[in-house]
């Protein structure tokens, strides 16, 4: 048996207990926690099968009552010996997809990401359309290319159309960027027909994890009228390998900034479900970007019952995304197409000008987010490293 000690300061202490899957070897996935750097087995840790599942889908299916129990005993459970066989430093295991994704959608929630890039497209123009202070818009994407944290980014080839050119070309992006986002998991789903209400958001949605959702900017311009994105954002979207659960962002919760006009009657109400959480942006090892969540316009709850308003059902194993999280400062931005304002103002990342992505370069956002006591809740890292066009 085995005393796990817990790091002074770790992100990843009882208050959080991050669920993932992980492996050894040439093992089969399992559903694993992390606690300070070790990651420990919930199938031998609980003697409950449920967890030697490939994948976190079985257990979310089970429900927020169910969610809340395994929390309490696996709390319980390593105040004490924990079997040696279920303890795993984080270091020496292979981290995996944490959940089956069934579905896949980006809002686009943070409205000083949307004003910028209104200045930057629309230039003299509002910088907002006029739906977009009366609901979360947002865009279904391609579950199927859904990655987890590590997995390497191969530039995608579309059409682009350069200003100037007479007609589009076919090729590798020149314009590859980066969007932080939080994004959340749907544990309970719903039937077809029905609607979940934004007080219901805390019984369907099991936690969250931190997104990067790789942008080809010039394929995205040449292409999104008037449907909107695809090939500029289909080809991946990583995201980090732990779900932080919901229970552990009670203490992060915020009100949301003031919305103006009020949303209409199914958007309201609900509790607060703003969060409070800090991103970090590095681009190849130097911070670049500090996001701030709780400036986002829409919350997760407003997003989850505009998703479903129109009677879609809702799966185990769904995820949504915030869209950019952008502050109002200039190195809150977090998107490069913001931070160097559409590639006009360079920044310097390591001695040298940088606007979009090259080959080789490695981005890694991280985030905490405030806990009970005076303790941080610690969401990991998703990192992703550019790899050429095939």
């Amino acid at each position: 048996m085995t005393d796990i000690e817990l790091p002074d300061g770790s992100p990843f202490g009882p208050d959080n207990l991050p669920y993932g899957m992980y492996s050894t070897g040439d093992g089969a996935p399992r559903v694993g926690v992390r606690y300070g750097d070790i990651v420990v087995d919930l199938a031998l840790l609980l003697d409950d099968p449920v967890f030697a599942a490939p994948t976190l889908n079985p257990f979310m299916a089970q429900g927020p009552a169910r969610w809340a129990e395994v929390r309490e005993r696996i709390q319980a459970a390593i105040e004490g010996p924990v079997p040696d066989e279920a303890v795993h430093p984080v270091r020496e295991v292979r981290l995996h997809l944490p959940i089956a994704v069934a579905d896949y959608v980006d809002f686009y929630a943070s409205e000083h990401h949307a004003a910028n890039l209104g200045r930057l497209f629309r230039p003299g123009s509002d910088p907002l359309l006029p739906n977009w202070k009366h609901l979360p818009v947002g865009y279904h994407g391609r579950a199927g290319t859904v990655v987890v944290s590590g997995t390497g980014i191969v530039r995608p080839c579309g059409q682009r159309k350069d200003p100037g050119e007479a007609v589009p070309a076919y090729g590798p992006s020149r314009r590859l960027d980066i969007e932080a986002e939080l994004g959340f998991v749907v544990g309970a789903g719903s039937a077809l027909g029905e609607r979940i209400g934004v007080e219901s958001f805390a019984e369907h949605v099991f936690g969250a994890v931190l997104v990067n959702d790789w942008s080809a900017r010039d394929l995205q311009a040449w292409e999104y009228q008037p449907l909107g994105p695809h090939l500029g954002k289909s080809f991946a979207t990583s995201v980090s390998p732990w779900v932080v659960p919901l229970a552990a962002l009670e203490a992060a919760r915020v009100p949301l900034p003031r919305q103006i006009p009020a949303p209409l009657p199914y958007l309201r109400g609900g509790g607060h479900w703003g969060l409070d959480v800090d991103l970090s942006v590095e681009w190849n090892g130097e911070q670049v970007s500090r996001p701030p969540y709780r400036e986002m316009y829409w919350s997760p709850a407003q997003m989850l019952a505009h998703m479903t308003v129109n009677g879609a059902s809702a799966r185990t194993g769904d995820l949504f995304a915030s869209g950019t999280i952008s502050g109002p400062a200039k190195h809150q931005r977090g998107a490069f197409i913001e931070l160097t304002w559409g590639g006009s103002e360079p920044i310097t990342v390591k001695g040298e000008e940088r606007t979009f992505l090259l080959d080789g370069d490695e981005v890694a956002i991280s985030a905490t987010a405030p806990g009970p006591n005076g303790a941080r809740i610690g969401f990991g890292e998703v990192v992703g490293r550019v790899l050429p066009a095939v």
